[in-house]
C-alpha cells in the first residue's frame, strides 16, 4: 500500500454522518473515562471521546449506574457511547436508549478481554463467534441511524487472528468504522501491539479504520498512521496523567516530540482543574477517592512523587488532598526547575 506522508497525518474524519475535527480519539477506559476526564482530553485537543464501557443489560434493566454513564454536557461532544453485551436483541434495545439520550455515535465493544465480560460471551469473546457478530451488528444497525463503530482486537489468540474477517463483517452490516486494538485478547495489555494487523485491516475494508495499541507519545500516534495507513488513532493508556499527548499528536512533525513535557505550573494547574471538575461531577469525598488514581499518573516520574503519592492516596477529603498537592509542587521549586524535577 502507499504509505501516508507525515505531513498529512492529522486531518478531519467523517464517521457516517458525524464529522470530527481531527482524527486523534480518546479511548473508552473502564473506570476512568467519565465526563471530567473526557473534558480534560478535549481541552488538550482530542477530536472524539467515548464513554466508559456500558452494559447493555444494565441499560435495558434501568440500572442507575449504567444510566449515569450517559450523563454528559453539550461541551462534551462529539460523544461516542460504547456498549457491551452478547444478545443481539438486548444490544439493539440498549443502542436505542443511548441514541435517545443524545449519543453522537454508538460503538459495540468486541475487544474487552476482562474475565467477567468474556465469561458471559461479550467483549473479546465475540471474536470467537463470527456468526453472532453478524447477528449483533445486523440488529444494532437497524436500531439506530447514528454512526456505528465496532472496537475489536487482532483476534482471540495468536492462533486465532481474525481481525480482517470481523472487520469485513462489520462493513457488510453497515458499520461506519472499525477500531483495531492490535493485541489479541489473550495478551490483555501485555506484550507488544502488532501494528501490521491494523494495516491488513485497512487494506481489506472500505470503511474507516482507527488504530489502537502502544500509542505512548504523540510521535507514536503519527507513526501509526504513517506506517499502517489507518484513518485515525485511538489513544488509551498513553493519555493517563498526560492530556498533552493529544497536543503532541496534533503538532506538525518536528514541532513537538514525545519527550516534550509541560511545565510544572501547567501540570499543577491541570491537576487542580481536573480535581475540581471531578468534585463538581461526583460530589462529596467520593470525588477525591475516585481522583486519587489520577494523582498517581499525573506525578509519575516526578522527583519525590512516590512519597507524595503515599500520603495523597490515603486522604479522602478535598482540603487535605489540595494541601498535599500544594506542598508537593512547592517542594519542586516550580516553575523554573522543570527538568530537575524529573528523576
Amino acid at each position: 500500500m502507499n504509505k501516508i506522508d507525515a505531513g498529512q497525518v492529522v486531518h478531519s474524519l467523517s464517521l457516517g454522518s458525524l464529522k470530527i475535527q481531527n482524527n486523534m480519539i480518546l479511548a473508552p477506559l473502564a473506570g476512568i473515562s467519565n465526563a471530567p476526564f473526557r473534558m480534560m482530553m478535549r481541552e488538550a485537543g482530542c477530536g472524539l471521546a467515548y464513554t466508559e464501557m456500558i452494559s447493555a443489560n444494565g441499560l435495558v434493566c434501568g440500572n442507575d449506574k449504567s444510566r449515569r454513564y450517559l450523563v454528559f454536557h453539550d461541551e462534551d461532544r462529539p460523544l461516542g457511547v460504547q456498549i457491551f453485551g452478547s444478545d443481539p436483541a438486548i444490544l439493539a434495545e440498549a443502542v436505542q436508549i443511548a441514541d435517545e439520550q443524545g449519543a453522537d455515535l454508538i460503538d459495540i465493544n468486541m475487544g474487552c478481554p476482562v474475565k467477567k465480560v468474556v465469561k458471559n460471551g461479550a467483549g473479546a469473546a465475540l471474536l470467537k463467534d463470527p456468526d453472532r457478530v453478524e447477528r449483533i451488528l445486523w440488529a444494532v444497525r437497524r436500531a439506530t441511524r447514528k454512526p456505528l463503530t465496532v472496537k475489536i482486537r487482532s483476534g482471540w489468540s495468536s492462533q486465532n487472528i481474525n481481525a480482517v474477517l470481523i472487520a469485513d463483517i462489520a462493513e457488510q452490516q453497515g458499520a461506519d468504522a472499525v477500531i483495531v486494538h492490535a493485541r489479541t485478547a489473550a495478551q490483555g495489555f501485555s506484550g507488544s501491539a502488532d501494528w501490521r494487523i491494523i494495516e491488513e485491516v485497512k487494506n481489506s475494508v472500505g470503511i474507516s479504520v482507527i488504530g489502537n495499541g502502544d500509542v505512548k507519545t504523540g510521535d507514536d500516534a503519527r507513526n501509526m498512521i504513517v506506517t499502517t495507513g489507518c484513518d485515525g488513532v485511538m489513544i488509551g493508556r498513553g493519555a493517563l496523567g498526560n492530556p498533552w499527548i493529544f497536543k503532541e499528536a496534533l503538532s506538525l512533525p518536528g514541532a513537538a516530540s514525545g519527550d516534550a513535557r509541560p511545565s510544572l505550573m501547567e501540570r499543577k494547574k491541570m491537576i487542580l482543574r481536573h480535581l475540581e471538575m471531578e468534585s463538581v461531577f461526583e460530589g462529596g469525598d467520593g470525588a477525591v477517592v475516585r481522583f486519587r488514581k489520577h494523582l498517581l499518573w499525573y506525578t509519575k516520574k516526578l522527583r519525590g512523587g512516590a512519597a507524595f503519592r503515599a500520603k495523597a492516596t490515603t486522604v479522602s477529603d478535598k482540603d487535605s488532598v489540595l494541601g498535599e498537592i500544594e506542598r508537593f509542587f512547592d517542594s519542586l521549586e516550580m516553575p523554573d526547575r522543570t527538568r530537575e524535577a524529573f528523576k
